[in-house]
């Protein structure tokens, strides 16, 4: 499979890129500073950016599938909305068959109806970054491409690469103590699962332990 991966030098996408490239995938890395990749078999470094859908659409043609690990400004998380809307109409543009997008913890629900930004037990800090997540994800869901939106847990970071997590759709995962947690190398595991045996096509779904 050739997947395009925006991303690749942070480190959701880091550990995306070395997943992918472990499972002997063909990955466009497109970057806007080469020199901040690693060469490797199997990967192809573009320079590129998320400014319009044309630039992205330029960079993905031939591609099977489009991964986007993108993370906005901490202090403009809003920006996430326009690039989200741009790799939807980007793919568009150029027949990409699947588009798979990192979303967030936020707008999952810890009991029906009630989402984990709703509860008030997100800290404050991490509200406008969940916050502009969900709107990503409403604008996913008025689009017409082959979109997967996948949500971590909500502790999300470096960590082991286990392979044992859960799957859920739009419902936070905890543990037997209450915590809600998932490795960056257990969520690219699951990430790449999804995309190599499709389950989840035109909706969100997530992983925690």
């Amino acid at each position: 499979m050739h997947v395009a991966l925006y991303g690749a030098t942070g480190k959701s996408g880091s550990r995306i890129l070395q997943e992918l490239l472990s499972r002997g995938h063909s990955v466009t890395a497109i970057v806007r500073d080469a020199h901040k990749v690693d060469s490797l078999p199997g990967l192809s470094i573009v320079e590129g950016d998320v400014s319009s859908a044309d630039a992205i659409a330029g960079k993905i043609n031939g591609a099977d599938a489009v991964v986007s690990a993108y993370a906005p400004p901490a202090d403009d998380t809003d920006q996430l909305l326009a690039v989200t809307q741009r790799f939807l109409d980007a793919v568009k543009q150029a027949g990409v068959p699947r588009f798979i997008f990192v979303g967030g913890a936020g707008s999952l629900e810890i009991a029906p109806g009630v989402t984990l930004i709703e509860s008030g037990h997100l800290p404050a800090e991490w509200l406008p970054i969940a916050i502009s997540h969900g709107k990503a994800l409403e604008l996913a869901k008025k689009s017409d491409v082959n979109w997967t939106c996948f949500s971590p847990a909500a502790y999300f970071d470096l960590g082991e690469r286990t392979g044992k997590f859960r799957l859920e759709t739009d419902k936070l995962l905890t543990d037997a103590e209450g915590n809600s947690r998932i490795s960056m190398e257990d969520f690219a595991i699951a990430l790449v699962d999804e995309l190599e045996a499709p389950k989840h096509e035109r909706q969100r779904f997530t992983a925690g332990y």
